[in-house]
């Protein structure tokens, strides 16, 4: 049977808090607290990182720390493609979002020649790059990235020469050229955007399950569109950042936001999801414990996470034992 293979990000360059890197752990004092043997069940592999750089000054302010982003990136991308090659399901536990970039590279490198879909569960639309970016904080540009989209129609900033250089080495990461193409990216739950990220939206049509239709047709239903709409995708990622909670239930994140997910419902959503053939990865980020005094966030991330990866589990121990069952019939 496939086994599943956790990989541990604790990468935060990409985000404009601190304290994001702490979020795998917060995760695992969690599972600790709920007498969960989960961090036992599954091999880990941890992704080095380059956290320290963040005491150094940024040169970078169009893309902050840009040069140490893109060499976590390129191991993040490597550990993704040889858990693949490997025949393992690579679930990735990250800091900050702008490590997923490493991810769909890592997917898209391992399989070259499939048509990969992509579900964002977000409050943001991450679709900024530095020519359009408020912050310079790359956790709010990996969509960008996979899309090989600068953006330049709502250009507001003139990146330095080497920004762009270690841009277009991001866009280019693994497989050269775009990872994703737009009509194969849905979005969730977005809902906290920039006037440039909405042009970009508008501009390819990206769907985005609102809150007010998510809540109209459940999380099966928006799972069973979300699979029509990607039914030409070979693969599917889904990445869930936590801040698609409502901030009542994410005070822990380094951006929360109003208006977002329940707990029961991220459950659901993400059960419904997972339950599919073509599901390549899943990825959770965004937790910061040093924002939450209770751990509040992770324990809510956890029992996703524990939930997740059941269907994960269930679904590929069903797909072994169908295809040992084919074996034996012919």
């Amino acid at each position: 049977m496939k086994r599943i293979k956790l990989i541990e990000v604790r990468s935060e360059l990409g985000a404009g808090t601190r304290g994001a890197s702490l979020g795998v752990d917060a995760l695992r004092i969690a599972c600790l607290n709920k007498g969960s043997d989960y961090f036992r069940r599954f091999n880990s592999v941890a992704v080095p990182d380059l956290n320290h750089v963040l005491f150094d000054k940024n040169h970078f302010p169009y893309a902050k720390h840009i040069d140490s982003v893109y060499t976590v990136q390129k191991n993040i991308a490597n550990t993704v493609e040889q858990t693949l090659r490997l025949g393992e399901f690579p679930l990735v536990l990250a800091g900050d979002h702008s490590n997923a970039a490493a991810t769909l590279a890592g997917i898209k490198t391992a399989y070259p020649h499939k048509t990969l879909g992509v579900v964002w569960i977000d409050a943001h639309a991450d679709i900024h790059s530095p020519y359009t970016t408020p912050s310079g904080n790359i956790h709010g540009m990996p969509i960008a990235m996979a899309l090989n989209e600068d953006n330049l129609e709502c250009q507001r900033n003139v990146p330095e020469p080497e920004t762009e250089f270690f841009w277009h080495r991001l866009k280019n990461l693994g497989e050269p050229g775009p990872k994703l193409k737009p009509e194969h990216l849905v979005y969730v739950v977005v809902r906290d955007t920039e006037h440039e990220e909405n042009e970009v939206i508008r501009r390819y049509n990206i769907k985005n399950f609102g809150l007010a239709e998510f809540k109209e047709k459940g999380p099966k239903q928006v799972a069973r569109e979300i699979y029509e709409r990607l039914r030409y995708c070979d693969l599917v990622y889904v990445s869930f950042d936590v801040d698609s909670l409502d901030s009542r239930f994410s005070k822990g994140t380094g951006t929360p936001v109003k208006e977002g997910l329940n707990v029961e419902e991220a459950i659901a959503l993400c059960q419904a999801l997972l339950d599919n053939d073509r599901i390549v990865c899943f990825e959770m980020v965004e937790i910061n414990p040093t924002l939450d005094s209770e751990n509040t966030m992770a324990r809510n991330a956890f029992d996703i996470l524990e939930a997740a990866t059941d269907t994960i589990q269930n679904h590929l121990q069903h797909a072994d034992a169908t295809s040992r069952q084919s074996r034996a019939t012919t």
